[in-house]
């Protein structure tokens, strides 16, 4: 069995931190040896639950420095790299584009084999110029490189980066999420659900500009949007503005996604862009009928180009409005496209599927299974 050190920035809530909940937890059922090490300096918690036998270990208890100098980020990597070589895992893990780059500057001589994977679309969401070069001159020494969709990999391959292995693993549908059976929701108000941090990347305000539209005109429909973040109150004052505190909920984070969505009608996504959207998955997964913004990347690749769930235009808010209409004033639609939804994501994107992919990366790269 592998020594797998897999390494996330945090484990606070977020579709980055659950899938990796998710994979640790999935290689110890499969009798793997894997440490989780969330390398943000101000420690944190973790949000999302935990077999026992995964060693949960922070880099933030071994370099107690919580200054953001180029001398505390050397003293981190110096505490990762003397960490690997204690260990001498078989394998080493990385989400997330920052924490990629300290990963392979933290192995480098090593011969410890690095699998860098990035979690959303950088050739849509803001990168640095420091951070680009920084990719650019790490990602190269790095075992093997794995995205999320075919889109996001030709990006990568036409960007003429230097790169051994390439690979497309996308995220997977958990256990819980697998086993979970739709009960629809029998109570006379209906829901149209949101989940994601409040942020600007999400959009919700244009959810919420939308969903105001049709409020008047249907009101047994109510929006709750669950998560957290900076845009708490500009939010809700948008609510406000628009009179519909008593339609529109920003119900903060949520550890129980599948009772949340178990609750709900219908479920939006309008991100701007993303990598392969933990939401609109398990919305699916659970049956759910769904609109999504075509936003880079994951949606298109999720719904099967707007098979399997309506997938609107990037920011077309008259779109956006129709196929919500459409599925609000359609009890039949609505079921017969959750229906078709759950039965395509889990053919794809089953658990033992997502594993068995990285089973193979694994072996590539000459780990012992």
């Amino acid at each position: 069995m592998a020594n797998i050190l897999f390494l996330v920035s945090a484990m606070e809530a977020g579709g980055a931190e659950r899938v990796a909940s998710t994979l640790a937890n999935a290689w110890t059922e499969r009798g793997h040896s894997v440490t989780l090490m969330p390398t943000f300096s101000g420690h944190g918690n973790c949000f999302y639950p935990l077999s026992p036998n995964v060693d949960l270990v922070y880099l933030a208890d071994l370099a107690p420095v919580k200054t953001r100098t180029w001398v505390t980020r050397f003293i981190r990597l110096l505490a990762l790299r003397r960490f690997m070589a204690m260990n001498r895992p078989d394998v080493i893990v990385s989400f997330l584009t920052h924490v990629n780059v300290a990963a392979v500057l933290a192995s480098i001589g090593l011969r410890i084999p690095v699998i860098v994977c990035e979690r959303c679309d950088p050739f849509a969401m803001p990168l640095s110029r420091r951070l680009q070069l920084a990719c650019r001159l790490t990602y190269p020494l790095a075992a093997a490189l794995t995205v999320q969709t075919p889109a996001l990999a030709a990006k990568y391959k036409a960007s003429g980066g230097p790169l051994t292995r390439l690979r497309v693993i996308p995220n997977p549908v958990s256990r819980p999420m697998q086993n979970l059976q739709p009960q629809g929701n029998t109570a006379t108000t209906k829901q149209l659900l949101s989940i994601g941090r409040l942020d600007g990347q999400k959009q919700f305000d244009v959810l919420i500009t939308v969903f105001a539209r049709l409020a008047q005109q249907y009101s047994d429909w109510r929006l709750r949007i669950v998560g957290e973040g900076a845009l708490r109150n500009v939010l809700q004052q948008q609510i406000t503005a628009l009179g519909l505190d008593q339609r529109i909920e920003l119900a903060g984070q949520s550890a129980a996604i599948e009772a949340e969505l178990a609750k709900a009608d219908l479920f939006a996504l309008t991100s701007r862009y993303e990598g392969f959207p933990n939401a609109l998955l398990e919305a699916m997964a659970a049956g759910l009928p769904c609109v999504a913004f075509d936003c880079p990347s994951g949606p298109r690749e999720i719904t099967r180009n707007g098979q399997v769930a309506f997938l609107v235009p990037l920011n077309d808010e008259p779109a956006l409005e129709r196929a919500l209409e459409q599925l609000m004033v359609d009890a039949e639609l609505r079921q017969t496209l959750g229906r078709n939804a759950r039965a395509s994501v889990l053919e794809r994107f089953a658990l033992d599927n997502i594993l068995q992919q990285w089973d193979m990366l694994f072996q590539e790269l000459g780990v012992r299974l």
